[in-house]
């Protein structure tokens, strides 16, 4: 069974889009400054990590309205 779970995941965040965008932009971030927020991840790789992140609700995020 993987961790973090697509149930657990999609209960902090509104869509599966919004999920894999956050997930990203935050593994590309960790490529560069490896700087995790939480501790003892148990993912190796960054998208795992960000997804832990995510999971521990550790990363916050705003949609912006176009007018």
């Amino acid at each position: 069974m993987l961790y973090p779970s697509i149930d657990s995941l999609m209960t902090k965040l509104d869509s599966k889009y919004t999920l894999v965008t956050v997930a990203a932009k935050r593994a590309r971030q960790l490529q560069t400054t490896e700087s995790v927020l939480i501790d003892n991840t148990v993912s190796h790789k960054f998208v795992g990590k960000a997804l832990e992140e995510i999971n521990a609700e550790a990363l916050r995020y705003e949609t912006r309205q176009e007018d």
